[in-house]
């Protein structure tokens, strides 16, 4: 019998249990706009706090008096409701009021894109279904789903879509942005100590929208000029025979059509840029992580994975993946 009992309340603690151990958190803001955007949640909380307490309290009230507003009662008592329900309303409208100033003043004019020249650094994001793709003007840095910036360094985002609208979000520097078609939105980001914080599209784009993330990693600035200037340069020529077979693979195969290799004459648009594929820690939106096993099996079936996407059946040879792969890690 006490078990029966507590069937009822499995789905409850589900619910509590579903909000713990996120990797994503708002309440756990790293920069000026995300605590901005937490101590709106906060205040939102508070005011809704109020409101419920409010309200309860009217009922509990009209509960314990019921029938004290039907005929036969004094004046003086029904007046005395008007002013209670009266109160009532007048707290909810404070409240929203008050929330709606919070939000207006500090909130979104600490989250909204900074004036120009206040940062210091601009990036790039485009989003494809179902892939973030970052590149840094005046470099010829690309990358794809990790995006790096220097840590305690105000960066300007600028987001844009390449098909339908999705949604930037690190929840933990900044509030989401939407990407437009024909349009550019900007943000700032900003992480006051150096970490990785994950983000993703908020904004449903199609059948992998829930596969679309990506890691930001906050750098110390030494650290991070170290790595642009690493992934500004092309990818150097294999030096072994079975990377060299695996590099004529890729460039004679549908590889080339879809994906760039910067100093290879690959120059495809369709998927990410693969220039120093080896040097991440994730593949396909964080989908698996980026070992040799799991790229064998995105090459061979990555439908399977993340079904899809636009990668094709490539229908290679067991020699021709085992060299393809050789050449692939080579790419840091």
């Amino acid at each position: 019998m006490n078990r029966i009992r507590v069937l009822p309340l499995l789905p409850v603690g589900a619910l509590a249990l579903a909000g713990c151990g996120s990797k994503q958190d708002t309440l756990t803001p790293h920069g000026p706009a995300a605590k901005s955007v937490a101590s709106l949640w906060w205040w939102l909380l508070g005011g809704a706090v109020v409101g419920l307490g409010t309200i309860t309290a009217l009922l509990i009230l009209a509960w314990a008096r019921r029938g004290s507003m039907g005929e036969g009662r004094q004046p003086g008592e029904r007046a005395g409701w008007i002013v209670v329900v009266t109160l009532g309303i007048g707290v909810m409208v404070a409240g929203l009021a008050a929330l709606f100033v919070v939000a207006d003043i500090f909130v979104i004019r600490d989250t909204e894109a900074p004036a120009a020249g206040k940062t210091a650094l601009t990036v790039r994001a485009v989003g494809h279904q179902w892939f973030w793709e970052f590149d840094y003007p005046g470099t010829s840095a690309v990358t794809a789903d990790e995006m790096h910036i220097p840590a305690r360094t105000p960066v300007l985002l600028v987001a844009k879509t390449a098909d339908v609208i999705h949604s930037f979000w690190v929840p933990e520097l900044n509030r989401k942005i939407d990407t437009i078609p024909g349009q550019r939105n900007a943000i700032e980001l900003y992480a006051d100590k150096p970490g990785r914080y994950r983000g993703s599209c908020s904004q449903y784009c199609g059948l992998q929208h829930a596969h679309m993330s990506m890691y930001l990693f906050a750098d110390p600035p030494a650290r991070y000029r170290a790595w642009l200037a690493a992934q500004s340069r092309p990818a150097r020529p294999p030096t072994t025979a079975l990377a060299r077979r695996g590099e004529r693979v890729f460039l004679q195969g549908a590889c080339a059509s879809c994906h760039t290799i910067r100093g290879t004459p690959a120059h495809g648009y369709v998927g990410p840029d693969l220039t120093h594929l080896a040097s991440r820690t994730s593949l396909a939106g964080l989908t698996i992580p980026n070992r040799k096993d799991s790229l064998a099996r995105w090459i061979v079936d990555s439908q399977h994975i993340k079904p899809g996407n636009q990668m094709p059946d490539l229908n290679l040879t067991g020699p021709q993946l085992q060299s393809l792969l050789a050449y692939l890690e080579t790419l840091r």
